[in-house]
């Protein structure tokens, strides 16, 4: 029986869209990460996703280690060659999840470009929902992730799914239970947000959780104001930003979330090039620690007593 940290997993995401997930996977599996998630880049590349999730289950072998997100990000709302690229993607990882293990498909909802979010709301609506029952039919789940890709609410390429505003229009448009967000505290903070309120309004809403954190300069934004010449934000590895990821876990954790925290990296200023593995491996460990450590069982700590007095 696995100890009940192991029902919240760190991991990191892996690249699937070139064929090389597999090969990535084995290349890394030893370094203590206890979850992956593939993804694709706007296509499959007419890749046998049944044979890939083989590929990538035969590389994690025999080690206790789980694929329950795959990622699809694109924009499957426009209609250009990639965009339906895109949309296809979506249906065959929602068909070949499994395949993987996984329980979860994670990606942008797209955007119609250039509109306001509430323009994208009735294309949104139609490709949603019949993805929704597609997923829904094979027991999986769907979970936006909230990059914002650099939109804001009058504008933007990719994503409508960054905003709780716009989650709230979003889930009204399609109240669908397996319909939820992939979330991380970064692109929150980016905005502003404060990310640990969301966590105990949305939890029952969060599917999955991406390890990215974002360190904010008050000194930059008091002098030069946010989105101007002067970066005020920098996206960082955990363990490197603002947020203090204990509390995050406990607000997951009294959320109820038993998925999996995969790192998403290569977007660190600092430990970035020959650095990016150096920084991932410690934001693992720090995001362990900050799941409490090494578990201790009940019965080895009071032999199996109630310690409890009050």
């Amino acid at each position: 029986m696995n100890h009940p940290d192991k029902a919240l997993r760190i991991g990191t995401m892996i690249s699937a869209s070139n064929g090389e997930a597999a090969q990535r996977i084995n290349e890394i599996a030893d370094q203590g990460f206890e979850s992956f998630e593939p993804f694709f880049w706007q296509t499959t590349n007419g890749q046998n996703l049944a044979e890939l999730g083989k590929h990538c289950k035969e590389a994690i072998g025999e080690r206790d280690i789980t694929m329950s997100t795959i990622g699809m990000f694109g924009n499957p709302l426009e209609e250009t060659a990639i965009d339906l690229e895109t949309l296809q993607g979506w249906k065959d990882c929602i068909d070949n999840a499994h395949h993987f293990g996984a329980t979860c498909v994670a990606g942008f909802t797209g955007r119609i470009r250039n509109k306001p979010i509430e323009d994208s709301l009735p294309r949104y609506k139609a490709i949603w929902s019949d993805l929704a029952k597609r997923a829904a039919d094979k027991g999986i789940k769907i979970a936006f992730e909230n990059c914002a890709m650099d939109g804001n609410w009058q504008t933007g390429d990719w994503n409508i799914a960054h905003n709780p505003d716009a989650w709230e229009l979003m889930f009204n448009e399609t109240p669908d239970d397996n319909l939820g967000l992939e979330w991380e505290p970064c692109h929150q903070l980016v905005y502003l947000i404060d990310p640990l309120p969301q966590i105990r309004k949305w939890g029952d809403k969060i599917f999955h959780v991406h390890g990215k954190d974002a360190s904010v300069y008050k000194d930059v934004i008091r002098e030069h104001g946010i989105f101007g010449k002067e970066p005020f934000v920098h996206m960082r590895t955990p363990g490197f930003g603002d947020s203090n990821w204990s509390d995050i876990i406990s607000q997951l954790r009294l959320a109820g979330y038993t998925g999996s925290i995969d790192i998403e990296g290569w977007h660190d200023p600092v430990y970035k090039n020959e650095m990016e593995m150096t920084g991932q491996i410690h934001a693992l460990n720090y995001l362990k620690n900050c799941r409490g450590g090494d578990f201790v069982s009940l019965d080895v700590a009071y032999g199996g007593g109630d310690e409890s007095i009050g």
